[in-house]
């Protein structure tokens, strides 16, 4: 399979069905759906796969992106296709790609002093969460970021998800948007406490085929 990200850039694709990337079609609706966040936010992409979606934010402006796969050889892969798109950023844009199980790398929490080094150490803007769908992961990666601390005030989760079965939404969390792309559907979350503070971003609730 060719994958590319938008405006053509060829990436490396992770062989066999190791991973599955995301659909250019809801790549390009989660970057329109957060375009006024991305220029110089920090990215924290959770179970990363090919690192298509993370190159997809370097090249809308992303200051820095941290990436965390599992898997030794697609990780690989996401390091060099943020390689190639990084170097486009004319060093605007930085990323690290860790090798680790994305609970326990949530466990560390964002003041993690190993990490400060590494993208790690501080909150993030954006998350974007694309865990293999019957892994059952989504309650425990919302676990992760509230409790490590890895979401700013005023930032958003996305969750990519099988429409068939969308995750139940985790205490603590609100549905900001809930978005349904074919087979593939994209939540939104905030914190409640961002929530509280009254200055979350408010994205209109839409249902797109």
């Amino acid at each position: 399979m060719t994958l590319r990200i938008s405006g053509g850039r060829k990436l490396l694709s992770p062989p066999g069905e190791i991973a599955r990337p995301t659909a250019s079609r809801v790549r390009l609706a989660v970057m329109n759906l957060l375009a006024h966040e991305l220029p110089g936010c920090r990215w924290l992409d959770l179970c990363c796969g090919s690192g298509v979606m993370a190159c997809e934010a370097i090249q809308r402006g992303a200051g820095a992106v941290v990436a965390i796969e599992q898997d030794r050889r697609i990780a690989a892969i996401a390091k060099a296709n943020l390689e190639v798109v990084a170097q486009g950023t004319a060093g605007k844009s930085h990323f690290w790609v860790h090798c680790s199980d994305v609970k326990r790398w949530l466990a560390k929490g964002a003041g993690a002093s190993a990490d400060s080094t590494r993208g790690g150490g501080r909150a993030f803007d954006l998350i974007y969460a694309d865990p293999p769908y019957a892994a059952e992961l989504y309650g425990a990666i919302a676990t992760g970021v509230s409790r490590g601390g890895w979401l700013k005030p005023n930032g958003l989760m996305v969750w990519e998800c099988a429409t068939t079965k969308p995750p139940n939404l985790p205490a603590g969390w609100q549905l900001a948007d809930q978005r349904r792309y074919g087979s593939t559907s994209v939540m939104v979350l905030k914190l409640d406490s961002a929530v509280e503070d009254g200055a979350a971003t408010v994205l209109v609730p839409g249902s797109h085929e």
